[in-house]
This record gives C-alpha cells, sequence and structure tokens, in this order.
C-alpha cells in the first residue's frame, strides 16, 4: 500500500522545487537533506532527493534516492516521474538493460504518457535498437500531432513502425 505524504510536506516540496537554480543545485540538495533527515522513509521526500541529484549530474547518487522511493511505495503522477527519470538515469550510466526495464514498467503502468514514451525511445536507441526507436517516435508523433496532413498517413506511418519493429525483433 502506498504511503500518503502529508499535504503540507509535498508543499513544501514544491517550493523547494520552484525555488531551485539548475546551474547550482547545492542550495537545493542541502535544502531536501533537511528535509530527508525529518522524514527519511517518505518516498516523495526520496524522489525529490534523487531528482535535485540528478539535476546536478550525480546520476549516481540520484539512482539510488530513485531506488529507496520506488521500494517507500511512490504512487500516481509521482511514481510515473520517478520510473521516467530513473530509466533515463540508468540510460545516463550505461545501465540501458534496467533503463529500459524502468521504461517498460512505466509503460505498463503509464501507457498513454508521451514523455515516457519518448524517454523509452531514448533509451532504446542508446542501447542500440535504432529500428525500435524510431517506431516508437512515428507512433508517438502519430498519436499526438493531430493535423490533416500527418493524419492522412496514419495508416502508412503505423505500418512503417511496425516494419521497424519487426526488424528490431529479427536481432
Amino acid at each position: 500500500m502506498p504511503l500518503t505524504t502529508d499535504p503540507a510536506l509535498l508543499q513544501r516540496l514544491r517550493e523547494l522545487f520552484e525555488a531551485r537554480d539548475r546551474d547550482d543545485m547545492q542550495p537545493t540538495i542541502d535544502a531536501l537533506r533537511e528535509v530527508l533527515a525529518e522524514h527519511p522513509d517518505d518516498p516523495d521526500v526520496l524522489y525529490e532527493v534523487g531528482g535535485a541529484y540528478d539535476t546536478a549530474g550525480e546520476e549516481d547518487t540520484a539512482a539510488g534516492f530513485y531506488e529507496r522511493a520506488l521500494d517507500a511505495g511512490l504512487s500516481g503522477d509521482t511514481l510515473r516521474r520517478c520510473l521516467l527519470q530513473y530509466g533515463s538515469t540508468l540510460r545516463n550510466l550505461g545501465r540501458f538493460d534496467e533503463s529500459l526495464a524502468a521504461l517498460d514498467r512505466a509503460l505498463e503502468q503509464f501507457p498513454e504518457s508521451e514523455s515516457v514514451r519518448v524517454w523509452h525511445a531514448l533509451s532504446l536507441h542508446a542501447a542500440g535498437r535504432s529500428d525500435a526507436a524510431v517506431a516508437e517516435l512515428m507512433e508517438v508523433a502519430v498519436d499526438g500531432i493531430r493535423t490533416p496532413d500527418l493524419q492522412r498517413y496514419q495508416a502508412a506511418v503505423r505500418g512503417n513502425a511496425e516494419y521497424l519493429r519487426s526488424l528490431d525483433a529479427a536481432r
């Protein structure tokens, strides 16, 4: 059963996130570490600490916090964001199979998330599976770009995406 983070704590986390300076994450990390000391097992706190380290370019540290957040019981949109960011971090660390596993889990639970689909494609590409990556991006495009121009070719786009997936599967 996922834990429910206190709304006041969620507001505090939002304020720290909104005040961050992406070019100097140390003050945000320090502030979040103080919150973490008060709430060491809170999944939302663990996730935000991981995100701060991730933004600071400290992927190894971020991955550990993301894992702890996932184990602590994230749910809803925060779970989606954590899985996406964790998958991206693992990709940056060269851990492609683990990256795809995290993003596959995100796709299973959040199949309509365009951001998860795009990051999944990026990890497929990084893993040397460019055909599958292009197929995924083609489907994201045809699902999300609702112009008459692209929709006219929807069947062809989907057919080509399926062909690329078959090439990937054959490897």
